[in-house]
């Protein structure tokens, strides 16, 4: 493709900004200025959608009901391991109201055995929870009913649901062959074609340099081991869909983080070409990775609905929430570190063990390997099966179990050499990002080298921490935006991208607004359908970065068009036109212009529209960092209740170009609240006897409430990595992943002893 040179501002303001020239296509636009000349862009502007949300009418897929719509409803296996000898389903099908029963012959989710195993018609039960057999009929009840009335036969086999049982020479088998999965968009890694040993899978290695030599050089070793525990998804919106196949093409209303996805995969299930299948999400109720996938609630409402011939709807209740729709896997992580006496890395080693029960994921994520400056390194990471519902990617999935891990050791390794903990990350972090984010945080949290661990006076210990995250700048390329402008003025943005509570639609109408010179609340957004333009999934901190480039290229070749007109009208230089304040004006004679309503009002056809697909990272020149952020933590610990209080949070974050202020803070605030639930509160317990989950509800897995939330203080660092036309990256990761760190060295602080176990 033929390129152009550009020069773009590439640095923070206030301390390293500079312009840099970096080679881009010819279609994209010119550079857009820092913040601070913007007029819509980076602003606080009012969500698009606060109104709907805060009323009650915005529509989720909880809400959705069709005409002759029915109620689709999932037998579960009661038993943790079995094959299944006979299912009798004509009961069911024989009760009245109920219109369609289906028995699963294979499974979706969860890892794929390369032979069946030698299991019957029916798939293996893995785990109690695992759906076998749906019914759909003229309500809840009467499924629920119609569920009790099939009559299954099993074979009950040995199970485990502990993973340190589960490691065991002589364990029961999960899987009795080696297993692959395929990576949801979500990010959890997977490496294909790994053996198993028995239940353990692997390992996943990484290395680099020469780790003996690396801790022969070193002068002081800090080795530790640390437990994070299985963390359940809790959205406030269960999975959930509504599939009408029977009219003409398939229509499937979904709870989802992927319309992209969920199409893909409903097609693949039933035969059918992706260009039949349609998919919506206007609104949805929270996702945090596990809304990736159809799911086996998808596909079991697909084919209720062919069978049946009308619309059917399944949202799974909460206990099915928890016990199938996914999780953060837990992990058993040994750690190692070598280092100078003046801090210097010398060696650094990582083995862990997670299970992501019966699918993989279960790896403690890049942090360690990638954070500090260490020339000796290696990790051997293994999944571990268990008979146990499947893990989903969960918001920064592996990293913030890694951050546990590898931020208490680093502040161990900073006690060991008489350091405070940020002057030894000053030493081994070469982040100018969070360099600058420890700085201003420090400053905001009056920081100053903590006292004594447990030298805190009284029962009641107070303790200061801090902990710091890494996460890549992930864009996804297949992200495209149509714009078009009518002749009444009216501004309408497609796209296909889903907006999951983030503000999505928002920051749409904000680039399309800055580039039109129009205001935000002028653009009509519609998202979240796939008759769109194709959009990104929604994870990973992607959307953000991905689908704002092709927001602004495309509004750039509309007004390429408008200033055509303008400058035919006010009889100049189209050179001379520019768009501000909802006119185009000559800026060389500010008495021509004219109003963007009568301008479009003037155009020759009845519309005119530009599509844009997200162009490669601008990678020449100077590279860009990772995303990073910093969080600082007081805490107060009762010694004799043992109640611990997260006083006060200070945050200080990077997300390349802010775009809302306002929707970045909300987003940091949410991952702050989920990483002290991660720390302090949430749990999945399991019964070892009965393989059940013990607690699959919101009054047993406890989550913290609005009196347990810390004060939060929030420090925003404005950067620009010179690598797409608005440098905008995601929040929604870097939020998460420092949290429960900085939580357990306050702690620490606190009362004189390394907690190393959520």
């Amino acid at each position: 493709m033929e390129k152009k040179k550009i020069k773009l501002p590439y640095g923070i303001p206030g301390y390293n900004l500079e312009k840099i020239e970096r080679d881009v296509p010819v279609t994209e636009p010119e550079a857009l200025q820092v913040n601070s000349k913007l007029k819509v862009v980076g602003k606080r502007v009012r969500r698009t959608d606060a109104l709907e949300k805060v009323t009650g009418s915005a529509v989720f897929t909880a809400d959705i009901h069709l005409p002759g719509m029915l109620y689709g409803r999932m037998l579960r296996s009661e038993i943790p391991h079995a094959r299944i000898k006979s299912i009798d389903v004509s009961a069911a099908k024989a009760r009245p109201g109920v219109f369609a029963v289906h028995v699963f012959e294979e499974m979706i989710e969860g890892a794929n055995p390369k032979d069946k195993e030698g299991q019957s018609k029916y798939p293996e039960v893995k785990y109690a929870g695992q759906p076998i057999a749906g019914v759909a009929a003229i309500s809840p009840e009467v499924a629920d009913e119609a569920l009790s009335l099939i009559k299954m036969e099993y074979e009950p086999l040995d199970f485990v649901v502990d993973m340190d049982e589960a490691r065991k020479s002589g364990a029961p088998l999960v899987y009795k062959t080696d297993v692959d999965q395929d990576a949801s968009a979500g990010g959890e890694e997977i490496e294909q074609g790994l053996k198993s040993t028995g239940n353990i899978r692997g390992p996943m290695k990484r290395t680099r340099g020469d780790l003996e030599k690396g801790f022969s050089e070193a002068e002081v070793v800090v080795e530790r081991t640390y437990r994070t525990q299985v963390q359940t998804h809790c959205p406030l919106e269960t999975h959930g869909v509504v599939v009408d196949y029977n009219r003409g093409d398939v229509t499937i209303f979904a709870s989802t983080q992927s319309t992209k996805n969920t199409r893909k995969e409903f097609a693949r299930a039933f035969g059918l070409p992706e260009s039949k299948v349609r998919v919506i999400s206007v609104f949805t109720g929270g996702g945090f990775g596990a809304k990736h996938s159809l799911g086996n609630f998808g596909v079991m409402a697909g084919h209720l609905s062919k069978a049946s011939g009308k619309p059917v709807k399944i949202m799974l209740d909460r206990k099915e929430e928890h016990i199938s729709a996914g999780n953060r896997p837990n992990s058993l992580q040994f750690m190692k570190v070598g280092a100078k006496k003046d801090g210097s890395l010398t060696a650094l080693s990582l083995l862990s063990y997670g299970t992501a029960g019966v699918g993989l994921g279960a790896g403690v994520g890049n942090i360690a390997e990638r954070m500090y400056a260490c020339p000796n390194f290696k990790t051997e990471q293994y999944d571990v099966f268990t008979n146990t519902g499947p893990a989903a990617a969960f918001r920064a999935p592996g990293n913030v179990q890694g951050a546990f891990s590898l931020e208490q050791l680093i502040d161990e390794l900073a006690e060991k050499l008489d350091m405070d903990p940020l002057e030894l990350r000053d030493r081994i972090d070469k982040s100018t990002i969070r360099k600058i984010e420890r700085e201003k945080g420090a400053k905001i949290f009056n920081w100053k080298r903590p006292e004594k661990p447990g030298s805190s006076p009284g029962p009641v210990k107070k303790g200061v921490g801090v902990a710091q995250a890494y996460w890549p700048r992930y864009t996804n390329r297949d992200s495209t935006v149509e714009v078009r402008v009518l002749r009444d003025g009216a501004v309408e943005v497609r796209s296909a991208v889903q907006d999951i509570g983030t503000g999505t639609k928002t920051v749409l109408a904000q680039v399309v607004a800055e580039e039109l010179g129009l205001k935000a609340e002028d653009i009509t957004v519609l998202i979240g359908d796939t008759l769109f333009p194709i959009g990104p999934p929604s994870g990973g901190s992607v959307v953000t970065g991905s689908i704002t480039p092709p927001a602004r290229n495309a509004a750039n070749e509309i007004k390429k068009q408008l200033t055509d007109l303008a400058a035919e009208k006010l009889e100049t230089a189209a050179g001379n036109i520019i768009a501000e304040d909802g006119y185009f004006v000559s800026n060389t004679d500010s008495s021509k212009r004219i109003p963007f309503k009568d301008l479009a009002g003037r155009m020759r056809v009845s519309q005119i529209t530009a599509t844009s697909t997200r162009s490669a990272n601008y990678d020449e020149g100077k590279p860009h960092e990772a995303l990073g952020s910093v969080q600082f933590a007081e805490v107060s610990v009762d010694t004799e209740s043992g109640f611990v209080k997260v006083e006060r949070v200070v945050a200080a974050h990077s997300c390349g170009r802010p775009i809302n202020i306002g929707q970045i803070e909300s987003q940091i605030n949410g991952g702050i609240i989920m990483g002290i639930a991660y720390a302090l509160y949430e749990d999945r317990v399991m019964d070892k006897k009965t393989g059940h989950q013990m607690n699959p509800n919101l009054d047993q897995y406890k989550m913290p409430f609005s009196f347990e939330v810390p004060d939060i203080q929030i420090e925003l660092i404005e950067d620009y990595p010179a690598y797409s036309s608005t440098d905008a990256s995601g929040i929604g990761e870097p939020a998460n992943i420092a949290t429960a760190a900085a939580v357990a060295n306050a702690v620490y602080n606190a009362i004189g002893v390394r907690i190393t176990e959520l």
